[in-house]
Order: structure tokens, then sequence, then C-alpha cells
């Protein structure tokens, strides 16, 4: 009864934050120079600033807001704190200047900056519990990648003689069966089963699939059966692959998020890693072999399921929902004290009403359709559908799925195909720990911009070294330098980046379909890779393979360098103003600006400066 009132107060509310804010600001002396309140569309930033709602309000409009705003949600009992929290947001600057601010507040407001890696337990938990959610798609991958080798003959499906052909392309559905499920079924529930059910109950429903089904594929008696288990294994990996990168963006501080999040790559990473351990591991039990390649999946699955409820549900969902006292006191679990989590929690709301104002609330269609149509929106689809198709373009997918079938095809015996498929897999896993350092240093874009030039041009190289004479040793030493350098550069970036970007790009009102729509468009392409693998390598060769995936990385490089704008140290709220700036804005940008900065500062070694695409709009300068 409790939260339905709450949820009422919040839906029926008379005082609208926002209309409050407007009104005050245009009748009140505060005023800009030119006399007027500046406004900022939110489906046409030209200006291109980043703007605080709070920053046009005085002290006292701020405080008279929150007081209107505590008695509205029922939370007299801890106003001190959402008073300072308030003006702290208002002019994080100047937050020692805020009255009534303690030593013990000060400190801790100082601590987001200098020990920006200092939070609570539960948000460590939370993310370290979910990404291994992440371990389950990896192992999966390497599972199989290794079961290629001995799976297609005990099902009688050889891939030699006269239905060499036909069994080729089934292998490939065999191999991308979990990836046409998610793209198809299982990204798609997670929007309608999130709004009942939340972040954590979407992740226990999808750690429960991904517990049984490899189980199931263990135990798979024809390859019919084989197919049907992975293609239910696909619901939970879409489930899981839609919801957590969300879960866990919602619930870090933006100063971090990058470096949180990405941990979800870091896992997929390790999964990978474990699946060649796995592989090697079980390599010499015979006709069973492949069995445990992919029954061995389930494991990771195992402490999500049971540890998903002990994680703090996403306060931003609490305060989706209208229940603004559950989401606050989620954020006190998630933040360092009790002001942090009332300043989060006010500026969190104020700046979803403004989302609310440009995208408004509609059902599950209606949301969808606006991905497409209400501008803001449109430009984080398009940005996360394009980092979503580049992780596939890059190739990294046709290693993981035939890493083993590549080395064997450049002359390595089975335990050396697998031995090297293990070096892959140990590299991926540890050249990702770098990008947890540097994503919210240097930037989404920056690491995407800076490795797909080397993606393409060792990919070049290993498709190249197939034409050193197979007898000769260097054969299959340089193909697997080249291919170790591909995944210790896609580690770094294109790996970790694109489920981070894609989680936080998308209001709050579309993150679930939004979410949906990357993660189907970068599994469905996953599913593509694995079907048409098999069948390129016979047609086109290793190196006509290899090179295809090349041209493919000097595509996305051209397509992130114009279509996809950095989101760095900006909460997730801020970044309306990031995807209201147009594209062709952006796009002129690069080329007016960015490019012919970069060619000065690194090409020609001249001291210059770049001028921002995107300012950050101060408090008014108003008592």
């Amino acid at each position: 009864m409790a939260d339905s009132k709450v949820k009422s107060d919040a839906d029926t509310s008379t005082g609208d934050l926002m209309s409050r804010i407007e009104k005050r600001v245009s009748s009140d002396h505060g005023t800009s120079e030119k006399g007027h309140v500046e406004h900022i569309n939110l489906n046409k930033n030209v200006s291109a600033k980043i703007k605080n709602p709070l920053a046009d309000l005085t002290p006292a409009q701020v405080l008279r807001d929150v007081e209107d705003f505590a008695n509205e949600h029922q939370l007299m009992d801890i106003i001190p704190h959402l008073k300072k929290g308030a003006l702290i947001a208002r002019d994080p600057d100047n937050f020692e200047t805020v009255e009534g601010m303690t030593d013990a507040d000060i400190t801790v407001i100082n601590d987001e900056t200098t020990h920006k890696w200092r939070h609570p337990w539960p948000l460590y938990f939370t993310i370290g519990l979910c990404s291994i959610g992440a371990a389950v798609q990896g192992w999966d991958q390497t599972g199989s990648n290794g079961a290629n080798l001995s799976f297609p003959d005990a099902l009688g499906i050889p891939e030699k003689g006269a239905d060499k052909a036909k069994n080729q392309w089934l292998v490939g559905v065999l191999n991308a069966a979990p990836y046409i499920s998610t793209a198809f079924i299982g990204c798609w529930l997670s929007d309608p089963l999130n709004k009942y059910w939340g972040r954590r109950g979407v992740i226990f429903i999808s750690a429960i699939f991904c517990l049984l089904t490899p189980i199931g594929s263990a135990v798979a008696q024809t390859w019919p059966q084989l197919l049907v288990t992975r293609l239910l294994m696909g619901i939970g990996m879409g489930l899981k692959g839609s919801t957590i990168p969300i879960f866990c963006a919602e619930n870090t501080p933006a100063n971090v998020r990058g470096g949180l999040v990405m941990s979800w790559q870091l896992w997929t990473a390790f999964g990978i890693f474990l699946g060649t351990c796995a592989n090697l591991a079980v390599k010499d039990t015979g006709a069973i072999s492949w069995r445990l390649q992919l029954g061995s999946a389930f494991i990771p699955a195992l402490p999500l399921t049971l540890g998903v409820f002990l994680c703090p549900e996403s306060p931003r969902w609490y305060l989706k929902k209208g229940l603004i006292r559950k989401a606050y006191q989620s954020l006190c679990k998630l933040r360092n004290s009790e002001l942090q989590a009332a300043r989060d929690l006010y500026y969190i709301y104020t700046q979803i009403k403004l989302e609310d104002e440009i995208v408004g609330k509609g059902n599950y269609l209606t949301r969808f359709g606006e991905l497409f149509t209400i501008p803001r929106v449109r430009r984080a689809t398009l940005a996360a559908w394009t980092v979503m198709l580049a992780q596939q373009m890059c190739g990294i997918n046709i290693v993981a799925f035939y890493s083993s079938t590549i080395f064997a095809q450049a002359g390595a015996s089975v335990t050396a195909a697998l031995f090297a498929s293990f070096g892959f897999g140990l590299i991926n896993f540890l050249f990702a720990f770098p990008a947890v350092f540097t994503i919210d240093t240097y930037g989404r874009r920056a690491l995407l911009l800076f490795t797909f030039p080397q993606m393409a041009w060792t990919l070049l190289a290993a498709g190249f070294c197939f034409y050193i004479p197979e007898g000769q040793t260097a054969h299959l030493a340089c193909i697997s330098l080249f291919i170790f350098m591909f995944s210790a550069v896609y580690s770094v970036g294109e790996g970790p980046v694109p489920y981070a970007y894609s989680a936080e790009v998308f209001p709050l009102s579309h993150r679930e379909v939004g979410m949906s729509f990357a993660v189907a468009t970068c599994l469905f392409w996953a599913a593509v890779l694995g079907v048409t693998f098999p069948r390129m390598l016979e047609v086109m060769t290793p190196t006509g393979a290899f090179g295809f995936y090349a041209a493919l990385n000097a595509t996305a490089f051209v397509m992130i360098f114009f279509l996809v704008p950095e989101t760095k140290q900006r909460t997730l709220e801020e970044l309306d103003y990031v995807f209201a700036v147009p594209t062709r804005m952006h796009a002129d940008y690069q080329v007016k600006k960015a490019l012919p900065y970069w060619i000065n500062r690194y090409m020609l070694r001249r001291k210059v400066e770049l001028e921002p695409l995107y300012q950050f709009d101060h408090v008014a300068t108003r008592t």
C-alpha cells in the first residue's frame, strides 16, 4: 500500500518540478544577461551545452523545491541531506561553501575526485557478481570452439564427404543457435520483463536459462536436440546481455562508470579463457570430450543465480516506478554517505523530469518506434547500433568460434590447436585489464578510434601468413602471432566499449528497449558470422576471409568517426544534452576541428589546442 501511494503521488503530483523551475526562473529576478533563461532544445542542441537543470535557480529556489519534493514523497526525515545535496548538485565546484557542510561531508565529496575507486562493497559486489554472467557467453563460445573438432562426427554431420557443404552450414547454425535465439527472442523479452520484475528479477530468470541449457547441450543425443537446447540458451543470454549492463550502469557513479561497466567484457574474456582451459582439461576424455566442453559453461551461471537478490535494485528503476523512498534506500547502499545518496536522488529526479518532456511515456511498441523517430533517442540508437555492429564487423567472433578450426587448417594437431586457442583466450583476458583504467580517462570514442586500424592490419597480416609454406615453423608461428596481436588490441578497445556504451546512451524511458535493440544487433551479426564462417573458409580460403574482415574494420573506423559521440564523465541524464546535438553538427566538428587538430598535434608536432564540442553550462552567477 505504501509503495502504491508513493507511485500515485509521483504520477499525480500537482507541483510538477520542471514547471516550477521554468516559472520561478522566468518570474524571479534570476535571468541571463540577455534578459531570459536560455532554453536548450533536447532534440536539437545546436549550442552543444550540457546543462545542469538546477544551475539557473537561486539557492533559495532550490531549497523551496526540495521542501516540496520531500513533502510530496514523504521524505521529510532526510530533508537536511536533501537540501545540502541539492545545493551541491546545483554548484558542484563550490560544494564547500554550502551551508551546514561538516568536515565529514567535505571529505566524502572530495574523495569522489581524490579516491574515485573508493566505494562501498555492495557496489563492487553488484558489479562483480553480475559481470560473472558475461562469462557464460564467453565460456560457451570457446566450449563450442573446442567441440567443433569432434561433435559433428559424433552427431552424424561430418564435414567431409558428399554432404560436405550442407553439413558445414549445419555446423554453423548449431554454433550460432544461441545468438539467433538471442537476436529474435531473448533481447526483446527484456523490456516487458524489466517492467514487472525489475533488473534483479530479469537477471535471475536469465541465470536459470544459462544454468540448465549447457547441461542439456551436454546430454543431447542428436543434432536437433542440441539445436533446441542452444536456442533456449539464447533466451537467457539475450535477457542477460540486455539487462546486466543497464543494471551496472544505473548503479555506478559517472566518474567510474566506464571502468566498472566494462567489466562485462572483462568477464566475457575471462569466460573465453576458462572455456579454453576446460577444452584442454577434457581433450583426452575420448568420445565424451565435446559433451564436457559444451556442458561446463553452466559453472559461471551458478553464483549469479544464487546471489543476484543480494544486490541492491537499480535506483533509477525505482524512480521510474515512482518508488522514491526505495530509490533512496538503494542509493544509500551504493554510495559512501547518505549525503551523496540524497544528492544523487534529487539530481537524477530533476533530470528524469526533463527527459519525460522530450520522450514521454508509451507502450512497448510505441517506445520501439520512438527509437527511430524522436531525434534525441534516434541519435543514441544510431550510435549504439554502430558500436554493436562494429564489434561483429571486426571479426572477433570468427576467432572466438573457430580458432581451433583456423589453427587446425594452419597445420596444427588437435592438441596444438587447443593450446593455440588457449593462448588467444589468455591474451583476450589479460589485455582487457588496461581498459578498466583507460575507458574513463581517454574515453570510449578514443579507444575505438585507436584500436580499429590496429585490428585491420593484424587481421590482414594473419591472412597473408597462410601463404608461408605449411611445412615451415614460421607458418603456424606467424599466424598465431598476428591473431594474438589482434586479440590484444580488440580487448583494449572494441571489446569493452560496446556494451558499456550502449547501456548508457539511452534515456531511462527507452533504456530497456534501446539496449534490447543494441544487443540484438550485436548478436544477430554474431549469428551471421557463426553460420557463414565455416563455408567462407572453404570458398574464400583463410586469407580471403581474414582480408574481408580487415576491410570491415576500416569501414567501422569511418562509421565511428562520424556517428559516435563521447560519453565519458557524464551522468546518464546529462547525456541527454550530448545526444541532442545533431549528427551533422557532430560530424562537421570531427572534420573541421578534431581531424586538423590531430594532424597538427600528432603528425606535425605543433602545440595547438582543440576547441571542445561540448560545454558544461555552469551555475548562474546569481545569489
